[in-house]
């Protein structure tokens, strides 16, 4: 059109635009959303490219206002009456008031479409917006338009929001809200790019999520109550950071939360003895103070499906650690019918060596107790059977029920024993501790006497 530098006075054009474009930053902020909600279907286009971040940018700059007051008046704003301030900030409606102010645009942008939502959210990042309150607009943007929208729009959205949550600081999203869109997510058959930083990030923090959290029913053409797939890769995910970047404390947590999705996945029939191992060897060593939970687990699955093979049952007793059960649980592993006999022989001789190391303890003792099986059994090279070899050959003739019979007869009354010596010994051990306090009492009261007499 000619209407450049070249021509001077009211019909240049490009001197218009130009203008225009410098007072887009005075506009108010209902005149930014209208222009933002008319131009964005025309996003492809290179020039509105440049109206709609120069709109968004301004839109953006007021938004870290929001921690007092709204920036103008908005008719969606729960605030657009007036702004209430509370003297005492520590009250509860003080709190709500000032979440109040740092939401109040949430609903104002919820007009626009997912690419707008893109760039709005890199501006915010780029200014340094608060992670948390981006975090808290992409999961109430999710919900709001989830109710409103196609089925094939439905997926765009929450792909949009998984991919923008991504790239936020993880510890600034909630891992509840998380579980929700994965709910969510498993139903749209979203893109696997999208799902696997939707994993990840749920992987990361699954110390905070609880057992609720994790039965998400399987997906249609699986037969498992559960979907117990997708919690072996939150898991491996949550291990893939290392485990020496994880503390002792969030290991210990997911191993918890661990034995007990275990105890609700075992009675479901169709649950394969090769998945519920996987469960249970999932987790280190270390992230289990105590075995109890899990055997409680494991007998219950043994339990319920009855034709396992005694192969099939060693398999899965191989994953416990019989040093850290309880005394009363190997009692009843040798009590339990239903476990392999080597299970109950394993579980006595840990309590005879921990019964031991009590009334002899060294420096340089060696533990026997872990597991019967070899790592090549169960696919875990990092367990090894370390038991001597006279227990190896004992433990090869328990395959006769008369033997059977015999030995569970004979090893409870050694577990009687057991208990009792135990018994003798802690109270030795109280008795030796009064011993040791008395003379150091007698001892001090000598020394005393000679300076009160001088």
């Amino acid at each position: 059109m000619e209407m450049n530098n070249s021509v001077t006075g009211t019909h240049n054009l490009l001197e218009k635009s130009e203008k225009s474009f410098e007072e887009i930053r005075f506009w108010t902020w209902s005149e930014l959303l209208m222009a933002l909600k008319q131009c964005q279907d025309l996003l492809p286009a290179a020039n509105s490219l440049s109206l709609l971040e120069k709109c968004l940018d301004t839109l953006v700059a007021r938004l870290p206002l929001t921690s007092e007051a709204s920036p103008c008046p908005s008719t969606s704003s729960p605030d657009s009456s007036g702004i209430r301030f509370s003297c005492d900030t520590r009250s509860t409606e003080s709190l709500k008031t000032s979440s109040s102010r740092a939401t109040w645009w949430f609903e104002d942008l919820l007009v626009l479409g997912p690419n707008l939502v893109e760039m709005l959210v890199k501006s915010m990042i780029s200014r340094k917006l608060d992670h948390v309150i981006i975090s808290r607009f992409l999961f109430y943007y999710q919900k709001s338009k989830f109710y409103t929208v196609k089925s094939d729009a439905k997926r765009t959205f929450v792909e949009t929001v998984i991919d923008m949550l991504y790239i936020l600081d993880q510890s600034c999203v909630s891992c509840k809200s998380l579980f929700g869109i994965l709910r969510v997510a498993l139903n749209l058959n979203i893109k696997k790019s999208s799902r696997n930083k939707l994993e990840s990030m749920i992987g990361s923090q699954l110390d905070q999520a609880i057992l609720d959290n994790l039965l998400v029913p399987s997906p249609r053409g699986i037969n498992y109550l559960y979907d117990v797939n997708l919690v072996l890769r939150l898991l491996k995910s949550f291990l893939s950071g290392g485990i020496c970047q994880a503390s002792p404390t969030r290991l210990r947590r997911v191993a918890a939360l661990v034995d007990l999705y275990m105890a609700e996945v075992a009675p479901d029939p169709c649950l394969k003895p090769s998945k519920f191992v996987a469960l249970a060897m999932v987790m280190p060593d270390s992230a289990r103070d105590s075995y109890d939970e899990l055997y409680h687990a494991m007998d219950l699955y043994i339990e319920v499906h009855a034709g396992l093979s005694e192969e099939e049952k060693m398999k899965i007793c191989c994953v416990l650690n019989y040093e850290k059960l309880s005394s009363q649980t190997c009692i009843h592993i040798s009590q339990n019918k239903k476990f392999p006999s080597k299970a109950a022989v394993q579980a006595l001789v840990s309590q005879q060596l921990k019964l031991k190391s009590l009334l002899h303890p060294t420096n340089n003792s060696k533990s026997y107790a872990d597991s019967p099986c070899s790592a090549a059994e169960v696919g875990n090279a990092g367990r090894k059977f370390d038991a001597n070899e006279q227990l190896v050959l004992y433990t090869g003739k328990l395959d006769l029920a008369a033997d059977n019979l015999k030995l569970r007869a004979h090893l409870q009354g050694m577990q009687c024993r057991v208990m009792e010596l135990e018994k003798l010994c802690k109270k030795l051990q109280t008795q030796m501790a009064t011993f040791r306090k008395s003379r150091v009492s007698s001892h001090s009261h000598a020394r005393s006497v000679p300076k009160l007499c001088s």
